[in-house]
């Protein structure tokens, strides 16, 4: 070692690796950093001597490295690269064992007691050691500078595909499924009467579903809905977390998230799906309010058995609509959309405990969030849902009655098929249940209980029925068929069967109403006496010769308007119709209700035996017309109509004088006598004073009943329709008669209807204004077997003094039978008549000879010629 004095920072060791030191240079500041070099150099330089310094090197820098920071490391492989890091030592030289060729340049940024001889050469300031290049394992850990790097980028990458996808996915339209609903249809005190649509939803509004059931939803599916955002991450992870634990199963979408997919995108488990759904659910956080939220989320949720939406639901479980659940019933419902048919303990038994445990579940969610009290959910007991039941769809009734209204909503112009195809309408009809049931009720014992699927003729019979409230026009009853889903057309608004002699009293009507006469100049009234001779050509008719044939070829003679009407003359009444004019009676008929465009309505003398094809509904809202005095109301089907809340706009009902109140009551004084004592009498069992006409169709394909009351008017027809075929078919042989006249089967329907429809209700009386010379004569006049005159000007004579008992006014034709019953022409090998019309010979042969004149008569020349409808006495019966 040398004796010369060493610089302050120098050491021997130094010396050794880069030569005496520099006199030009000033000795730096000594250091921590040098301390531990000079040590280090004192405590390793014996081993210099024995093991090469070349491999004794690594091991020094390797401890130094290890000091080091990660600075270092990147400053350390950033020198290796750098031109001071080329090996500057000069040939023939050996390097020192502090250093190696491929070693990285120290670090200029701290010095050491270690730097290497390039450093001195290339005349940098002396700094830290450099450390070796990593090898093995290391090279593939990342240093800090790279993972931070990548982090950043990584951050950088989200936010930009966050904001990217924020920018390019917009809030679609609502897809068609989700706004797809319901019609529903309601009976007049907001009961439910049928559905229609392909998606069984009602939308109700969120002032509709009553708080605790709201928040038994919330904690059901997410209970911080109202404080947190539209994502939430903690409501994915709380879910995993409960699902694990056993806590119960939650769904880890946010309630907005689950609204966006049922009501903008869909069911689809896909991962283009899932994206849209966050970004749209985002937006849609900033858009509308949770409350709105919320609302289509319990409107658009599927709850099983069909039900979309919570309204759908509460009929579907517990048939009562939402605003009528109580907590625990909307605990239920909400614990159904985790797992909808699993749940449904009526259908799935087996499931009840799961159920249970999920309702539990949501109860003490409720308590948690202090929705519930603690007191008030250990009174709950599970509430038992009802068996499942098909929606009221389209079946029995109601699909008529959906038919009806759709018809009668397009005919006036208040919603079109397309617009009701849309869905969402509540609509409450005018109908009344109670009446409803009493019609089909009526219909089932009269007729649908008679059916013997063995008689092929029972296969044709079809039943139509309406019921109209006289004062209001409001239709209260439909009777369509026997089941919409088996048999389509809805008989009471179809306008194909011949409304028969149900269309007589409108030709009293015009006779009244236009103070008609007849061919010789006779007031025409309830009194006026016309020749009622079956085939018996009309006179005054200036068209092709009509002669028409009475019910079974019957004939009887000269016979007073009124008993006309008892017995349905059809001689009487077309020619009645030609004495008033065939317009006139047109003309009437529509003012009284009949449409306008009613099939074969027109003006001849035909008319008045019914030809047209008129509906049930048309018929009954003309008889409301001669109920209520005359004034027609337009029918009404529907009382109101609402849509998502909001009230649709409807026409107030027409309602003006048809005809005057003296034509309107007189006719009524008419067919008062038509149930007292003629063809109508079986109408007599609905125990209260009415007025009806009775009519049959040609070759007996229909019978009808048509038929009022002061507070109802109501028609009945039964037809006959080939099932296959759909062509009409005679009544023959139905219901095991030989045939079905309208005071058969009809008018039994119409009184056992009325009598159950009125019930209860006080009886009213006709107040009746009748036109002059219209007054009923006393009963001794009325009564053929007891005339009080036998003078044969006298127009209540007996039909024929030859006539026998049994054309009395007690409903059984004198015979002691029931109308329908009675032996005559209609008796035959299959069975007795329903109805059959009594004869002036009693023993029904329209070939009897004709009997002798009264004796009490003076002899008087008959005219040649006596006019149609005179009183004159020669005119004979027929």
């Amino acid at each position: 070692m040398s004796d010369e004095p060493q610089q302050q920072g120098w050491t021997p060791r130094d010396a050794t690796a880069a030569g005496p030191p520099d006199p030009d240079k000033r000795p730096r500041r000594k250091t921590g950093a040098d301390d531990t070099a000079r040590a280090a150099g004192e405590d390793e330089a014996p081993e210099a001597e024995e093991v090469p310094e070349a491999e004794e090197a690594p091991a020094a820098d390797e401890t130094r490295a290890n000091d080091e920071s990660p600075a270092d490391d990147e400053a350390a492989e950033a020198d290796d690269e750098s031109p001071a890091a080329e090996d500057t030592t000069p040939a023939g030289e050996e390097p020192d064992g502090d250093e190696e060729a491929d070693e990285p340049a120290p670090s200029t940024h701290k010095a050491h007691a270690g730097a290497t001889t390039a450093a001195v050469k290339t005349g940098k300031k002396k700094g830290r050691a450099s450390r070796p290049k990593r090898t093995g394992w290391r090279r593939a850990v990342p240093t800090w500078r790279v993972t931070l790097g990548a982090l950043l980028f990584a951050s950088l990458l989200v936010i930009g595909g966050l904001v990217t996808g924020y920018l390019l996915v917009d809030i679609p339209p609502a897809n068609a499924a989700a706004t797809a609903q319901t019609n529903v249809y309601l009976y007049e005190d907001g009961t439910h009467i049928a559905r229609d649509g392909d998606v069984n939803r009602e939308n109700v509004s969120l002032e509709k579903i009553p708080l605790p059931v709201r928040r038994a939803v919330l904690a059901a599916e997410d209970r911080d809905f109202y404080s947190a955002p539209a994502i939430d991450p903690m409501a994915m992870v709380r879910a995993a977390w409960n699902t694990v634990t056993g806590k119960g199963k939650q769904s880890g979408s946010t309630i907005t998230q689950q609204y966006v997919k049922n009501y903008y995108l869909g069911q689809e488990q896909t991962v283009t799906r899932k994206v849209k759904e966050f970004f749209i659910a985002i937006k849609l956080g900033r858009n509308q309010s949770k409350s709105e939220i919320l609302e289509g989320y319990l409107n658009t949720s599927y709850f099983g058995r069909n039900a979309y939406g919570i309204q759908a639901a509460a009929h579907a479980y517990y048939g009562k609509d939402v605003q009528d659940l109580d907590v625990a019933q909307g605990a239920y419902l909400a614990s159904l959309l985790n797992a909808p048919n699993a749940y449904d303990v009526a259908t799935y038994p087996e499931n009840k405990q799961a159920a249970l445990a999920r309702w539990k579940y949501v109860l003490g969610g409720m308590v948690k969030e202090k929705w519930l009290s603690s007191e008030d959910r250990a009174a709950l007991t599970f509430p038992m849902p009802e068996r499942a039941r098909p929606v009221s769809g389209l079946s029995g009734q109601g699909g008529y009655i959906v038919q009806a209204v759709k018809e009668y909503l397009a005919a006036r112009g208040i919603l079109d098929e397309k617009t009701l195809a849309t869905g969402g309408h509540r609509i409450t009809t005018t109908l009344q249940r109670g009446k409803q049931e009493a019609l089909s009720a009526a219909v089932d014992e009269q007729v649908t209980s008679e059916l013997d699927s063995e008689r092929e003729a029972d296969r044709n019979v079809r039943v139509g029925g309406v019921s109209v409230e006289p004062s209001t026009g409001k239709v209260v009853a439909m009777y369509g068929g026997i089941d919409y889903t088996k048999q389509f057309v809805n008989n009471a608004t179809r306008r194909d069967y011949q409304v028969g002699s149900t269309f007589k009293p409108f030709v009293i009507a015009a006779a009244v109403e236009h103070r008609s006469t007849t061919q010789d100049g006779h007031p025409i009234n309830p009194n006026t006496v016309y020749v009622g001779d079956s085939k018996r050509p009309v006179q005054g008719w200036t068209g092709a010769r009509y002669a028409p044939e009475n019910e079974d070829d019957v004939s009887y003679g000269p016979i007073p308007v009124r008993r006309a009407a008892d017995e349905s003359v059809n001689a009487v009444f077309a020619q009645m119709a030609v004495d008033v004019g065939p317009s006139r009676v047109m003309d009437t008929a529509i003012a009284l209700g009949l449409p306008k465009t009613t099939p074969d309505l027109s003006p001849s003398p035909s008319i008045a035996l019914g030809p047209a094809t008129a509906s049930v509904l048309d018929m009954a809202g003309a008889y409301a017309t001669l109920a209520n005095h005359g004034e027609h109301t337009d029918h009404t089907l529907v009382e109101s109509i609402t849509k998502n809340g909001t009230e649709v706009p409807l026409p107030e009902p027409e309602t003006e004088q048809a005809v005057s109140r003296e034509a309107a009551d007189t006719t009524t004084a008419v067919l008062r006598g038509v149930v007292d004592g003629g063809t109508g009498s079986a109408a007599q069992s609905a125990g209260r004073p009415a007025a009806g006409k009775t009519g049959t169709a040609e070759e007996d394909r229909a019978a009808w009943f048509a038929g009022y009351t002061p507070e109802l008017a109501t028609v009945v027809a039964v037809m006959g329709q080939n099932p296959k075929t759909g062509a009409q078919t005679p009544l023959y042989g139905a219901l095991g008669m030989s045939r079905i006249n309208g005071g058969g089967a009809p008018a039994e329907i119409w009184g056992q209807y009325t009598a159950a429809a009125l019930e209860g209700t006080p009886v009213q009386g006709f107040d009746l204004r009748l036109a002059p010379g219209s007054n009923e004569p006393p009963p001794g006049q009325r009564d053929p077997e007891h005339p009080e005159s036998g003078n044969p000007e006298d127009p209540y004579r007996p039909r024929d003094p030859g006539e026998q008992a049994g054309s009395g006014r007690d409903g059984t034709g004198g015979t002691g039978r029931r109308p329908g019953t009675v032996e005559g022409p209609g008796t035959g090998p299959q069975g007795p008549s329903r109805q059959t019309p009594r004869t002036p010979n009693g023993a029904g042969s329209p070939a009897a000879p004709a009997p002798p004149a009264a004796p009490a008569a003076p002899a008087t020349p008959a005219p040649a010629a006596p006019a149609i409808g005179s009183t004159d006495p020669a005119a004979r019966p027929h």
